[in-house]
C-alpha cells in the first residue's frame, strides 16, 4: 500500500528521543526516506532501528552552524534531494528563574532553542527551494504564551522560533516552500526530568506524548502543495496551567 510521503526525503532533528523520535517514525510509517540527526550517535541509531530500511545517521552539534551545514550535505549525498525538515532539536536547564541564571544557560538556550534552528532553517532552504518543500519547526506552549513555569530565557527564545518561522513564510512562499510551527503544550519526554520539580507518573501520563504531536507533524507535512498550516498550537485536554487558573478563580 502506498504511502502519503513515498519519494519525500525527510531529515528530522533531535532524532534520539522525544518528539522528534516519533516524528521520524511516523514518517517513515508513511513512505519517507529519513535523515536522523542529533548530538549522540547511539540514540540516533536506536531511532534508526526502531524504523528499519536504512535511516541515514548524521550526527550533529545543531548549534555550530558548520556541522549543520556538514550534516546538511550528507542528506543530500544520501538521498539526492529534500522534502521535509522536522526541525525539532531543543533543550531546557533547571535554571528557570532570574535570580539563579546564569550566563552560561542563557547562551546554551538561546543557542539550543533559537539560533540551531536558525542554522538549520538557512542550510536547508536551498534544497527546499528546489523540491517546493516544507519545514516544521517543534516550539512550545511557551512560543506562544508568557508563563513562569519554562523560565524566561526558554520562553522568549521559544517566541523567537514562532517569530522565526513566520518570516520564513513571508519571504519562501513565493518559491513555494511552507513553513509551519507547532507549540505543543507538556509533553512527557525526557525534558520533563529536568524540571525543577520533579512530576509522578500519573501526571506524565495526562500530558501530550510524543506521538501526538508526531501526528501533528504529519497533517503539516501531508497537506496539498497550496495550502501552509502555519501554526499548531496543541494542548493537554487536562491542561494544568488552565486547571489551576480556574482553581485560583474559584478560590476568589
Amino acid at each position: 500500500m502506498a504511502g502519503r510521503l513515498d519519494g519525500k526525503v525527510a531529515w528530522v532533528t533531535g532524532a534520539g528521543s522525544g518528539i522528534g523520535r516519533a516524528a521520524a517514525v511516523a514518517l517513515a510509517a508513511e513512505g519517507a526516506k529519513v535523515a536522523l540527526t542529533g548530538r549522540r550517535t547511539a540514540p540516533l541509531e536506536e531511532t534508526a532501528a526502531m524504523i528499519g530500511g536504512g535511516p541515514f545517521v548524521a550526527a550533529a552539534d545543531l548549534t555550530d552552524a558548520a556541522q549543520v551545514a556538514t550534516a546538511r550535505d550528507a542528506v543530500l549525498a544520501a538521498f539526492g534531494r529534500l522534502d521535509i525538515v522536522v526541525s525539532n532539536a531543543g533543550l531546557n536547564a533547571p535554571e528557570r528563574r532570574w535570580a539563579v541564571l546564569t550566563p552560561a544557560t542563557i547562551s546554551a538556550l538561546v543557542d539550543g532553542n533559537l539560533k540551531a534552528p536558525a542554522y538549520v532553517a538557512q542550510a536547508a532552504l536551498p534544497a527546499l527551494r528546489a523540491s517546493q518543500g516544507i519545514i516544521v519547526h517543534i516550539a512550545s506552549w511557551a512560543g506562544r504564551f508568557i508563563g513562569h513555569v519554562s523560565g524566561p530565557t526558554y520562553v522568549a527564545a521559544k517566541h523567537g522560533l514562532v517569530a522565526l518561522s513566520h518570516t520564513l513564510n513571508m519571504e519562501e512562499c513565493g518559491h513555494g516552500v511552507r513553513s509551519t510551527v507547532i507549540e505543543p503544550g507538556e509533553v512527557n519526554t525526557p525534558i520533563m526530568d529536568l524540571r525543577p520539580v520533579k512530576l509522578p507518573p500519573e501526571v506524565r501520563a495526562r500530558m501530550l506524548q510524543p506521538e501526538d504531536v508526531a501526528a501533528a507533524v504529519l497533517f503539516a507535512v501531508t497537506m496539498p502543495p497550496h495550502a501552509c498550516i502555519n501554526e499548531i498550537l496543541i494542548s493537554p485536554t487536562a491542561n494544568r496551567g488552565y486547571l489551576a487558573e480556574m482553581a485560583r478563580a474559584a478560590q476568589g
